[in-house]
């Protein structure tokens, strides 16, 4: 932010603590019929109690329009120390005029209330919440807290964009992971103009796949690296997601879209590992394309030996890598996107040739 209390055009002032207790509802369920239209609301909605019986809560963000139209939901920080998602929402929040807006806009802004807390990618107990989605009626805590989060906010949605990031000791690409051989999730990955597209059909229990068995389209937004804003990627991240609204007809149209340039799509990726503990160095950067065969790291011994190598198994793009020395046997090295054929690409959805509305 600058002195003058604006921060990328938008002015912000300070709120008092008595405002800032006074804008929020505190709630065991979200229910979006019950508001009226034209209306902003916030609300820290109970999930799961703690050994004192207090309520344990996630933040809820909802901007209701006075027409009817459809319900977008925003996921942020779903892995407790993946962050640029949480700045997205703050800033798309700031610059929607609800008097503008046609249907319903909902974001979660920590979904792992306990993760973030604790500054860990997990849930208290270590669980993966993305792992174990829609989670479990009569479960344990992690998939209690899990099975309410969904059945009670993201099953209200229409359409679900989940923000990520790597997470510690890594870094990302700006990327999508989509199906891209459904016309309306490959149509919201390319509204994102990311650096690269990853075709994943939501087939495991992540928030993702749990939204599409739901017929809720679903796109994961990978912003970057953990812990950190990140201006550009929160800016083209913003970008992408208002271009999705409008897309939707839910904002006005500002002109036409500039496409950008055409995304790097990949019809399959792999992470590799290390066989050996050491010192580890990864040689090629982000967005960076490897031939197959290639040096992309090596692992030293403590002494400074190097005692193994490790190639490209196939020619592709470099969509993440690690960036921590200090490697244990199995450790991740980097993510290998390989790039999509011309046959391969004849059976996803081109960015010139569909529309979410047609």
């Amino acid at each position: 932010m600058t002195k003058s209390g604006e921060a990328h055009g938008v002015k912000e002032k300070v709120m008092d603590q008595k405002a800032q207790k006074e804008k929020v509802e505190y709630v065991e369920g979200l229910d979006l019929d019950a508001m009226p239209p034209g209306h902003a609301a916030r609300f820290m909605v109970e999930l799961v109690q703690d050994p004192l019986g207090r309520a344990l809560r996630v933040p809820v963000m909802v901007l209701k329009g006075k027409k009817s139209g459809p319900v977008v939901g925003i996921v942020g920080a779903l892995h407790g120390n993946e962050l640029n998602g949480i700045r997205v929402i703050h800033q798309l929040f700031a610059r929607t005029d609800v008097s503008k807006l046609r249907g319903t806009l909902v974001a979660i802004n920590v979904a792992n209330v306990p993760g973030y807390l604790m500054h860990q990618r997990e849930f208290m107990e270590g669980t993966d919440l993305n792992h174990i989605m829609p989670g479990k009626e009569g479960g344990n805590e992690a998939q209690v807290y899990a099975y309410r989060l969904f059945h009670r906010i993201v099953k209200q949605f229409d359409y679900l964009l989940d923000l990520h990031t790597a997470s510690f000791g890594r870094i990302n690409s700006l990327y999508i992971r989509a199906d891209m051989t459904h016309p309306i999730t490959a149509r919201m990955a390319y509204l994102q103009r990311p650096q690269i597209i990853l075709h994943n059909p939501p087939n495991d229990q992540t928030l993702r796949g749990s939204a599409m068995e739901q017929e809720i389209p679903a796109i994961t937004i990978e912003i970057g690296n953990p812990h950190l804003f990140q201006a550009n990627f929160i800016q083209r991240s913003l970008i992408g997601i208002r271009a999705t609204l409008s897309e939707l007809g839910m904002l006005p149209k500002k002109g036409k879209l500039v496409a950008g340039p055409e995304p790097i799509i990949c019809r399959k990726s792999q992470w590799l590992y290390t066989t050996t503990g050491g010192i580890l160095e990864v040689f090629p950067g982000v967005v960076e394309m490897v031939e197959e065969g290639q040096l992309v790291a090596q692992v030293r011994n403590i002494f400074g030996d190097i005692v193994e190598e490790y190639h490209a198994p196939f020619a592709g793009i470099v969509i993440g890598k690690s960036t921590d020395p200090a490697a244990q046997t199995g450790a991740r090295i980097l993510h290998l996107g390989q790039l999509a054929q011309p046959d391969e690409m004849a059976q996803f959805y081109r960015r010139e040739l569909n529309s979410m509305l047609s």
